[in-house]
């Protein structure tokens, strides 16, 4: 009965046209600012999706770490228990350390060397971004690297253009004196391919053959740096952590993909709720447009308030009726808002008509992605301004009195 009263008070004419042109006004702010708010937070939802995609292309779905120190000791027993675990698919042995990588006399870099088994490409999709050359790791006798293209840019190392090997410096863990001459081993190498996959990993690590690095850094063949993991199922790689984690103890630390970039999604999500703080407040101003829209209807329909409560209509039915009325003038911005947002995200999604600038993108187009939670936040948040909006002037015209004598 409120909605009906409040639906026909929106509709009907009034007295005075400001008051139309001011819910129209009202409803039309509301409109565009939930528009804009699906809008952006979609294309948030698009970004974050592509990132995590990156990282979960470049990261195993879990990683086990040496809670201390750089390396542990993986025996037969402990491979088989890690194995044990359900839902655990693939495991990779890999050995991770900071070192110089030399073209000549003139290019030099530093770089996190990454020896791998034969098993790294199973549980990670890095030959999938290779962009020159081959993703081939070579022998502990003659290693290929596989690089970054910012490693590659820095010191030239470009596969078959490379005229001299360059050289790879790791440091000799058995010297006592850094600064000694025996505090690096160095080994020469060659570029066999060049990854990009996104700037961070690009400028920063290069990978060869497991067996070389453990040999360069005086490693055992049981010896390594992480132990990393392919699940079964990605979705329950959390349940696959906690069973790991529980049966190594609390000497190793197990981490999912997310986990070992946590700084960057908490990031992101600070983020996301930023830019949703801010766009709220767009609906915050709109929600000023409507107290004045509801006042003046207040004022307009006096003789009307003072019928229904000569009717018998208490307080709170009249008040009732002009929250009803910020409903609807709230409801109907946000659906036509939300439709708007949909149309625009569907057609971005399906014709990818907006493009980002520069060409130096992993994709040409802004990323899209609508969700639910998205939508029903965005509800939540127009009903909170709406009552927000229409409590004032509906508790005015509740407790105002009314006469009907001119």
């Amino acid at each position: 009965m409120n909605f009906l009263f409040a639906w026909r008070y929106f509709k009907s004419k009034k007295s005075t046209n400001a008051i139309n042109i001011i819910a129209w006004i009202s409803m039309i702010a509301i409109m565009v600012s939930t528009a804009a708010l699906i809008i952006v937070l979609s294309v948030f939802n698009g970004f974050e999706d592509l990132v995590k995609n990156l990282y979960g292309d470049f990261y195993a779905d879990i990683k086990v770490t040496p809670k201390q120190g750089k390396f542990f000791t993986a025996d037969t027993a402990f491979i088989q228990k890690v194995k044990s675990v359900n839902g655990v698919d693939k495991l990779s042995f890999t050995v991770e350390e900071k070192a110089v990588l030399v073209n000549g006399s003139d290019y030099q870099t530093i770089v996190f060397l990454k020896g791998v088994d034969n098993n790294y490409n199973t549980v990670n999709k890095l030959s999938h971004y290779i962009t020159d050359g081959k993703y081939e790791l070579g022998t502990p006798d003659s290693p290929d690297i596989v690089s970054g293209s910012g490693i590659a840019n820095a010191v030239g190392a470009f596969p078959g253009l490379t005229q001299q090997p360059l050289v790879i410096y790791l440091p000799n863990r058995k010297a006592n004196n850094f600064n000694s001459l025996n505090a690096m081993h160095s080994f020469e190498v060659k570029p066999a391919g060049i990854f990009s996959v996104q700037q961070e990993f690009d400028d920063k690590y290069a990978f060869t053959n497991l067996a070389f690095v453990q040999y360069m850094l005086d490693l055992t063949a049981n010896e390594y740096s992480s132990i990393e993991l392919s699940a079964k199922n990605a979705d329950k790689t959390n349940d696959i952590k906690k069973q790991l984690q529980k049966l190594l103890g609390e000497q190793y630390l197990v981490k999912t993909s997310y986990e070992q970039n946590q700084s960057l999604f908490t990031v992101m999500q600070i983020e996301k709720w930023v830019i949703y703080g801010i766009l709220s407040l767009i609906l915050v101003v709109a929600a000023f447009n409507m107290i004045g829209a509801l006042t003046m209807l207040v004022l307009e329909k006096e003789k009307d308030i003072a019928v229904l409560k000569a009717m018998g209509a208490s307080e709170k039915r009249i008040q009732n009726i002009f929250l009803s009325e910020g409903f609807v003038l709230a409801g109907a911005g946000g659906f036509l808002g939300m439709l708007i947002a949909f149309i625009i995200c569907f057609i971005q999604i399906k014709f990818q008509l907006i493009k980002l600038e520069g060409g130096t993108f992993i994709i040409n187009y802004y990323p899209v992605k609508m969700t639910a939670p998205d939508f029903i936040l965005v509800t939540l948040t127009i009903m909170i301004i709406a009552v927000l909006a229409s409590w004032i002037p509906a508790k005015k015209a509740a407790e105002q009195f009314y006469s009907l004598k001119s």
